[in-house]
């Protein structure tokens, strides 16, 4: 017989059942949250046309899309890819059902996407994503970007065991801080050097600012810029430090700060102080379409992480479909990946052994020492599985001892029924985790 390759395609993430039962349950935690913050769930196709997807992917990702081709290679499906992130079909689904849709409209998403990128440890090219967005209709109040900000921080708390920190800056405080200095000519270089700041030594930073033929003063006032990070009134005494008047500058740069101002002092009000929650001017976030806050998740004690997820708000993304204006702010939590860096760090919990699995995924086996107690079974596994319990049944196939082993494997608690205990209508329920056996009846 022809032996098959049945390892996953490079970049799939495939867990055994132990560990998909904690995936799911930190993805319900997720949709719990989002569902109490009053966001709305929708799911889009996984397969959109391209001119929806390429109107705004470009650059690599455009690269990294998967294509789909039938057999046939029809032209329709020739035109077709797999969605690559959750925020371009958004925004084709608000301008094709807006006269439906109540705005702002408070959505969310949990599904698969596609990339095409490198594969790596941590990095899949099959991923779920977890987005909450809030779109409006002409205008929408900075006043949500706080609100999705703060779900994002509840959501990944609900399972992260370990303080979440929010760094968050500025598109248009960033913009504004390039044309102050007098290098808006190297934006486009500039953001890739602070996006890239934390990755190298500051040296190396440095060094790339030395190659655009940057003044020295101003390499100086940019390096200055990237290395600040608090709160407010940080931000404000380092621009005062460099020379920089906010008044006298473009309007992006006052915009930028005052949006900072209020998005952190609404923040506060929901209770993340300056523990949970800060400016940070390394923070740029790579896609283009973010336009004014953007922010992204760490975890202080584990730094080498880098970050848990993130997002921002853009103010013309719908641009391409209608001539109409839907700004919207929205946060992502790559829980593919982030779940690959928890377990790395052993910050899953104690629910994973240490072959890597997380054990006991099931309530209850219950197991029937022979068939004429396959009824009782049935009738307890119905009772436990009414109070919210999930109940697997295996009956006894050669030794107890082997079976009971098995059950172990899956299961935190196990009930042996025999003709005894069928009769006195009661049985000993065993704690594979202890050892422990409680009395129960039928």
């Amino acid at each position: 017989m022809k032996k098959f390759n049945t390892s996953p395609i490079s970049g799939m993430q495939e867990l055994l059942p132990p560990a998909q039962a904690i995936f799911n349950d930190y993805k319900s935690k997720i949709a719990e949250v989002y569902h109490l913050h009053g966001f709305q769930n929708i799911e889009t196709p996984t397969i959109d046309r391209n001119e929806i997807l390429f109107a705004k992917a470009g650059g690599d990702t455009e690269k990294q899309i998967y294509r789909v081709i039938k057999t046939d290679e029809s032209a329709e499906d020739s035109t077709q890819s797999l969605r690559f992130d959750h925020t371009v079909p958004l925004a084709r689904y608000v301008v094709e059902h807006e006269s439906d849709l109540s705005f702002p409209f408070r959505v969310s998403q949990i599904g698969r996407n596609f990339r095409g990128e490198r594969a790596q440890k941590g990095r899949f090219r099959e991923f779920y994503q977890c987005d909450v967005d809030v779109i409006g209709r002409n205008n929408l109040p900075i006043f949500y970007d706080a609100q999705v900000i703060y779900t994002f921080y509840q959501a990944v708390s609900a399972f992260v065991k370990t303080p979440v920190r929010i760094r968050l800056n500025n598109r248009k405080f960033i913009s504004g801080f390039i044309k102050a200095v007098g290098v808006i000519d190297y934006a486009k270089d500039i953001y890739s050097i602070i996006d890239h700041a934390e990755k190298v030594p500051e040296g190396k930073t440095i060094e790339f600012l030395h190659e655009l033929q940057i003044p020295e003063d101003t390499v100086v006032k940019i390096t200055t810029f990237i290395n600040t990070h608090g709160d407010i009134q940080t931000i404000k005494s380092m621009l005062k430090e460099i020379g920089i008047d906010t008044d006298a500058q473009p309007d992006d740069l006052l915009e930028g700060l005052t949006e900072l101002e209020t998005v952190m002092t609404e923040l506060q009000k929901l209770g993340l102080g300056s523990d949970e929650a800060e400016i940070d001017l390394k923070i740029v976030r790579g896609l283009d379409y973010y336009t004014g806050t953007v922010f992204e998740g760490i975890l202080p004690a584990y730094p080498e992480v880098g970050s848990i997820g993130g997002g921002g708000r853009y103010d013309n993304l719908a641009s391409n479909f209608t001539d109409q204006k839907f700004p919207g702010v929205g946060a992502s939590i790559g829980l593919s990946r982030l779940f690959f860096i928890l377990n790395e760090n052993n910050l899953i919990g104690n629910g994973i052994s240490e072959n890597n699995q997380l054990v006991q995924p099931v309530d209850y086996v219950i197991i029937p020492m022979t068939t004429e107690q396959n009824s009782a079974s049935y009738v307890l596994a119905e009772k436990l599985r009414k109070e919210g319990k999930s109940v697997d049944i295996i009956p006894v196939e050669k030794k107890l001892g082997d079976t009971m082993k098995s059950a172990a494997r899956v299961a935190k608690f196990g009930i042996v029924l025999g003709e005894n205990e069928v009769k006195n209508s009661s049985c000993m329920v065993k704690d594979f985790a202890t050892g422990d056996q409680t009395l129960m009846k039928l």
